[in-house]
């Protein structure tokens, strides 16, 4: 039996990569500063340096991207922030808007 001429089946497993969400952080007058880099630290697995950063341009800007993560992700490290914030009596409030 000859294959010579047969037409060969190509098959490729692509891996289609989770759509991304960046969280975002909303500035008010009344979360502190040493609360935000501590959920950016404890919760977004930033370096002490990196969260100080990202707190300033919340607070001069109103808002920053936090990080970006697939949805699953993203919701799950917001709904820990919030619920801290909760506890602690802040206003604090992030959003998931998609990449």
């Amino acid at each position: 039996m000859s294959t010579q001429g047969a037409a060969k089946e190509r098959t490729e497993n692509r891996v289609k990569e989770p759509k991304q969400y960046n969280v975002i952080m909303i500035n008010d007058d009344f979360t502190t500063m040493e609360f935000v880099v501590d959920v950016l630290v404890t919760i977004f697995h930033k370096d002490e340096v990196t969260a100080q950063a990202i707190m300033m341009n919340v607070h001069k800007n109103g808002q920053a991207v936090v990080g970006k993560y697939p949805y699953d992700m993203a919701a799950t490290r917001v709904k820990k922030a919030l619920t801290r914030a909760k506890e602690e009596g802040f206003p604090f409030r992030m959003v998931i808007e998609e990449a």
